[in-house]
């Protein structure tokens, strides 16, 4: 089943993080290798609040093959409480254009190499754009419901 059509991962690095660190789990997330893959590891710079130096590393993948490798890594890392969680937020997750938002907190992934949903700015952002056909908010909430309630 085609449960996306791209998902984009992204992580902000700060200054006063080890950025090494940051792309070492960042990485983590994809259960293969991106250059071996294809698939480009986009990092730019910007500048933050007083001028602090900000590390963007981002991934794009849109071939449902790598789409799938993903989405079964990230199910089997997720323990079942935040498996529920999702799916009880999953309402408020998904917006108009059918793009599902998760947001997993950065410290507990690097430390611990546990995801744990957060609400904070220090996460490693997830999109993933809903396969659904008809373009209809129900059925994409249904093919959330079914991927996260698999085992």
């Amino acid at each position: 089943m085609k449960y996306a059509h791209l998902i984009r991962l992204t992580a902000f690095s700060y200054e006063h993080e080890n950025s090494e660190a940051v792309l070492s789990a960042f990485l983590k997330f994809f259960p293969f290798n991106l250059e071996d893959s294809k698939i480009a590891l986009k990092k730019t710079g910007a500048a933050g609040f007083n001028e602090r130096r900000i590390a963007i590393f981002e991934v794009v993948l849109a071939k449902n093959n790598l789409i799938n490798q993903f989405l079964r890594n990230l199910l089997s890392v997720l323990d079942e409480s935040q498996k529920g969680r999702i799916l009880e937020q999953a309402e408020s997750r998904l917006d108009k254009n059918l793009d599902f938002f998760l947001r997993f907190d950065k410290d507990s992934w690097i430390n611990e190499k546990k995801l744990l949903l957060t609400d904070s700015g220090k996460c490693f952002h997830v999109k993933i754009s809903i396969a659904a056909f008809p373009k209809k908010r129900e059925i994409a909430l249904n093919i959330v419901k079914d991927l996260f309630s698999e085992n």
